[in-house]
């Protein structure tokens, strides 16, 4: 090709990343496995499962970052992370470590990743796991994409794909940290399923230390108080799903709403307009904004079904919407769908149900 040929055009659309060569040595990708007074909280399984599929993907390990502050406990978390998928645990074993404060796990967090240099590092969004990637992220002077509802591999640079809703949840974006490692992302609970354990499954345990003293953190765990309030809505981890949206008119028709979810025993939960307009309660609000729901039935009436309720409900087994408008995008990704005033839909659905686990009953 001579000096005076032009180079040719990138091809119109996606535009080509390449990896910088100082990080290929970052290899693995790495779940955080929360832990609170001796219980691992269920999104870390979940996310392990996620974890599996991508490292299956790259051809590299799956790894277990488990931190406490007893040796039993501890260890038999990472033991329970090889049955959901971990090929190794790397895990800091420490009193400091007993109660979650930021300083100390995030300094065991950090060390961990610039000793082994994972290439992807996924957190669970709960209170403790924004808290602590936030402030790794920071530390590592790397990019951090909160609250994803997907994750998949750039096939074309190994980059991990983090997808998110935004502009408010009207739209889904697909956000790539390329040339910074470890790539972080963040996904709620009950975002990802729960993945099959595998009993008997073993893997590598790898033990560090912390190297902190209690008298150089400044926060200071004094007692703890646990949560007693047994008013809220347990959405996450409900089977059955009764939801209402502004579809419904107005806040006395949601007695419908209440009406079904009693015969069903299922919990209710609503659209974000609903809340706002004080119809329900916050606890109750499903969708990117609010709860992230996996139930084996959900019920939606008078629900639209844009973006940001979508990504919270669309991981539901089965999903029955009623609304008046056929054209509502909920009908594109429900199971079932029913056109009509759900005003008169819900009373007689409220009542087949009652008599239909009646005569269940009494051929029990």
């Amino acid at each position: 090709m001579s000096e005076n040929t032009p180079t040719p055009a990138a091809p119109k659309g996606k535009k080509r990343l390449e990896l910088d060569p100082r990080l290929a040595a970052y290899k693995g990708i790495w779940v955080f496995v929360e832990m609170e007074r001796g219980q691992v909280h269920p999104v870390s399984w979940e996310l392990m499962g996620e974890g599996r599929k991508l490292a299956d993907v790259l051809g590299v390990e799956l790894g277990a970052i488990v931190l406490g502050g007893d040796l039993k406990q501890t260890t038999t978390a990472a033991e329970t992370a090889f049955t959901y998928g971990a090929d190794v645990a790397y895990m800091v074993a420490d009193a400091i470590l007993t109660d979650y404060r930021n300083e100390p796990y995030t300094k065991a967090m950090t060390d961990l990743v610039n000793k082994y240099q994972p290439e992807i590092l996924l957190l669970g969004a709960t209170t403790l796991g924004r808290d602590l990637a936030g402030s790794v992220a920071t530390t590592l002077l790397t990019g951090l994409t909160a609250d994803c509802t997907e994750l998949a591999i750039d096939p074309d640079n190994r980059g991990l794909l983090a997808t998110r809703p935004t502009f408010g949840g009207s739209l889904l974006c697909t956000i790539q940290t390329l040339n910074y490692r470890p790539q972080m992302a963040t996904v709620r609970p009950r975002v990802m399923s729960m993945p099959e354990a595998q009993p008997g499954r073993t893997g590598r345990l790898v033990t560090d230390t912390l190297g902190m003293n209690e008298a150089d953190i400044i926060a200071k765990v004094l007692s703890f108080i646990p949560d007693q309030d047994q008013e809220k809505a347990q959405l996450a981890y409900a089977n059955l799903i009764v939801a209402g949206g502004r579809g419904m008119g107005k806040a006395e028709n949601f007695q419908l709403i209440w009406d079904l979810a009693e015969v069903l025993g299922a919990e209710v939960g609503g659209s974000r307009p609903v809340t706002h307009a004080g119809w329900l309660t916050a606890d109750r609000q499903i969708g990117q904004s609010g709860k992230t729901v996996r139930p084996n039935l959900y019920i939606a009436a008078g629900i639209s079904g844009a973006i940001q309720h979508r990504v919270g409900m669309e991981g539901a087994d089965v999903i029955i919407a009623i609304n008046n408008d056929p054209n509502a995008p909920i009908f594109d990704f429900a199971t079932y769908g029913i056109v009509g005033d759900a005003l008169k839909i819900l009373p007689a659905l409220t009542e087949a149900f009652r008599s239909r686990l009646a005569v269940d009953r009494r051929a029990g």
